[in-house]
């Protein structure tokens, strides 16, 4: 994150819109928050908010005495209910962050704030974090939280047990307080919490969520090594889509192996999601079997990034028939191979589901249908937010670093790497890249940096990820900018090579690497193209070319005529 002056600072303060009522947003404006003069405008902005019920904070990285000083500034707000602060901490050790929570907390508690949500997502504080929230969680500003949302915060094993204890304990004091606690939405994935620390949430909300189920028999049927199931089995069919988002906490947590068999008990479900969950085929086939028996209400399946062949792809496909409330279809980055792609296609098809299949682009092909099963030993990959094992259970009071207020910085560091991004490209991905994802990609390169090719294969598997305008397609326009800058300012004169390799990259024409392979989409590519062709560093003679390749008949083309249509429009404005 570049650092910013003190104008910067304003100018962008300046531009941002307050609803002197109700919702104060700083989100997105990339300040870097380190002392309490850091803070200044901010916490004059929510001092002089007549009635703020939500502050926004994402997108920004608050050290220890900023935060303070913004507490200060909430505590005059006894009517806030909605601290919106995900992705709040990059760069920050992780030491800092439970002092700055902490500060934030006690200034929410002394000023009798009745919370409805707090969202901490995306801020890899790891279970220290949850040091810094526990007096605020348990305390009677949270007895009417609705919704608590920490994804992808690196809690461990040791960070689910102290989360749990947490709601433990306010659930039974606002009970006594005649206040019962007001949860319906929690979300807690990407959070590894093993066996271990979903075992002790599940002890939790059985606690919690029975209270509003109480009416339900307690005796239906329970499921070992799946403790989160437990809790949707409490419930009437009825209730079950208040805690449909409790499935976050399943998808990344917890083993997948017995999922079939508690999935037949929530027969409203919407959204089943288990991308990247090792379901494998055997798994794809259990739940193409449950999903045979109903399910009609089902929105969105996604299965990708779960090594699944062909057999099993088909069996689930074959499983969506009747199902005509599908959008979303993703088994993309599994082993289908190229015939298996086709074959799904044309029974997806065949169901009059096509436009609800998401890309197959990224499917790691392979032509042997090997449906084994590996044991899992439990030495899979923890991913990029797993704690290191020394600092899971350690105690920060004895951590020397906690007692530094403000200390300095560690850089903006991105929450993946490029190569795990490039490994399965998503829009999330792209975006805990950060801010500088253009530069590390442009690392990642190499001395491939200046190679017309490799930079633009490489801006193309950026773009696939887009499908629309949204903050991933305006990441990824940064990151086509920067490797294109630097690729032209390479060359004497950009040639034709340039809008060739974009045209073969695209599938619109051939290339003499005849093994390049199409992407079954282009409307990604077509999006960032769109902008690039629109910037004053491409030539003139590059956007000629473009257009007329790009009005000429193709299906690719055919099948993105949004965006085909809104890059010729570009084109011949030229």
């Amino acid at each position: 994150m570049a650092s910013l002056s003190v104008d910067d600072v304003a100018d962008q303060l300046a531009q941002t819109k307050v609803d002197s009522k109700f919702e104060l947003s700083f989100k997105g404006k990339g300040l870097k928050l380190d002392k309490a003069e850091d803070a200044k405008d901010i916490v004059d902005t929510i001092e002089k908010c007549e009635h703020m019920t939500a502050l926004r904070l994402e997108g920004n990285t608050v050290g220890v005495d900023a935060a303070e000083a913004i507490a200060r500034a909430i505590g005059k707000h006894s009517e806030f209910e909605r601290a919106l602060w995900s992705d709040m901490f990059t760069g920050r050790l992780k030491t800092e962050i439970p002092h700055a929570l902490k500060h934030l907390g006690v200034s929410i508690m002394g000023a009798n704030c009745k919370l409805v949500e707090i969202d901490l997502s995306d801020n890899a504080f790891g279970p220290n974090g949850v040091v810094g929230l526990v007096d605020l969680l348990k305390s009677p500003s949270c007895y009417s939280l609705q919704e608590l949302k920490l994804n992808n915060n690196g809690l461990g094993i040791g960070g689910g047990k102290m989360l749990a204890e947490c709601l433990t304990e306010c659930h039974k004091s606002s009970l006594a307080a005649g206040r019962p606690l007001a949860l319906k939405v929690f979300i807690s994935g990407r959070n590894r919490l093993e066996n271990d620390g979903a075992k002790a949430l599940a002890a939790a909300f059985k606690v919690n969520l029975y209270y509003v189920g109480r009416n339900t028999s307690a005796n239906l049927q329970r499921f070992p090594g799946m403790p989160f199931f437990r809790c949707f089995l409490f419930f009437p069919n009825s209730a079950v889509k208040l805690l449909l988002k409790l499935f976050a906490v399943l998808c990344h947590n917890v083993p997948f192996c017995v999922v079939p068999q508690a999935l037949p008990k929530l027969t409203q479900l919407e959204i089943i999601n288990f991308g990247d969950c090792l379901v494998r085929t055997d798994g794809a086939r259990a739940i193409a079997n449950v999903l045979n028996q109903g399910h009609k209400q089902l929105k969105e399946l996604i299965l990708s990034g779960n090594e699944i062949t062909k057999p099993g792809a088909l069996d689930v496909v074959e499983s969506l028939e009747g199902k005509s409330s599908l959008i979303n279809v993703d088994l993309n980055a599994n082993s289908l191979g190229e015939e298996g792609c086709e074959e799904v296609r044309v029974t997806m098809d065949a169901l009059g589901l096509n436009d609800a299949l998401a890309s197959l682009s990224d499917d790691e092909g392979s032509d042997e249908d090997d449906e084994e099963e590996e044991e899992d030993d439990g030495d899979d990959d923890y991913g990029e937010d797993e704690e290191p094992e020394e600092e899971r259970d350690g105690d920060i009071s004895s951590d020397p670093k906690l007692q530094v207020q403000g200390s300095a910085l560690t850089p903006n560091k991105p929450q993946i790497s490029v190569k795990d991004f490039l490994a399965f490209p998503s829009p999330t991905k792209l975006l805990q890249l950060g801010h500088n994802s253009g530069d590390a990609i442009l690392e990642e390169l190499g001395e491939d940096k200046t190679n017309i090719d490799k930079v633009v294969a490489m801006i193309l598997k950026v773009s696939l990820v887009v499908s629309k305008d949204d903050e991933a397609k305006i990441r990824s326009c940064e990151c086509a900018d920067g490797l294109l800058q630097n690729l032209f300012n390479s060359l004497d004169k950009p040639g034709p090579d340039v809008a060739n390799a974009f045209l073969v990259a695209l599938g619109l024409i051939k290339g003499e690497d005849k093994k390049m392979k199409a992407p079954g989409s282009i409307v990604g590519p077509l999006l960032v193209l769109e902008h690039i062709v629109r910037q004053p560093y491409f030539p003139s003679e590059l956007r000629q070319t473009m257009l007329a390749f790009l009005s000429k008949p193709h299906p690719l083309l055919e099948k993105a005529s949004d965006a085909r249509h809104k890059i010729l429009q570009t084109l011949y404005s030229f």
